[in-house]
């Protein structure tokens, strides 16, 4: 098994190829290190024949990086379902604490925890759960700023699971599953007003766009 390391970068590795082309430097970016330090790292991965360079030095992960990159966000999405669903803890700040557990826990009791929770089918924050053999639910949907005054929506997913966004729209009651009408978009990239329950608030369009929806 990779070891720790190497098991984040394979993580960013997957979920930037979900949006283009991965580049050594948005890998430094997102991981926090230099970029002589992600070439390192690059290399070791290259050599254990989890990922390959594509052209002008893309990284791409090979089968058998794909599979353990699915691996490790299977299990990181199991530890935040088991901190909310189980311990009770609050969805915006289980992210890290999975970021933890995740290289911890054996394919035993990656298991057993999966028939404890009768194998939830996403995280708390709505992406979908690699199945053992590596496939992942397909979740079609569009982020809120697609949409338009007097659309009806279902938050299916939080793109960015940073603990403040989590937490500000933890506070207005944004969570996957939640319904929300657009009520009004202001011109110019303005905000959007969005109906949650029986109140309003306005939600910007760099916040709308990380919140995936799908038409109710």
């Amino acid at each position: 098994m990779p070891s720790a390391i190497l098991e984040e970068y394979l993580e960013a590795i997957y979920k930037q190829a979900q949006h283009g082309e991965v580049r050594p430097g948005h890998l430094a970016e997102a991981i926090g290190v230099s970029a002589p330090t992600v070439t390192a790292t690059l290399g070791r991965l290259q050599s254990a024949g989890l990922v390959d360079r594509g052209q002008r030095g893309s990284v791409v992960l090979t089968s058998e990086g794909r599979q353990a990159a699915l691996d490790i966000i299977r299990r990181h999405r199991l530890a935040e379902r088991f901190l909310v669903d189980v311990l009770g803890l609050p969805w915006s700040e289980v992210h890290e604490e999975a970021c933890q557990l995740e290289h911890a826990l054996s394919p035993r009791v990656q298991q057993a925890l999966e028939e404890f929770m009768e194998n939830p089918r996403v995280c708390p924050h709505g992406h979908p759960i690699p199945s053992a053999d590596g496939s992942v639910a397909e979740c079609v949907g569009a982020p809120l700023c697609e949409y338009g005054t007097g659309d009806v929506v279902e938050i299916l997913r939080i793109e960015d699971e940073t603990e403040e966004l989590l937490s500000y729209l933890s506070s207005i009651g944004m969570f996957p599953g939640v319904r929300v009408r657009v009520c009004d978009v202001a011109p110019f990239d303005g905000p959007l007003l969005v109906e949650v329950g029986e109140l309003r608030y306005p939600v910007g369009r760099d916040v709308a766009e990380k919140i995936v929806v799908t038409s109710s």
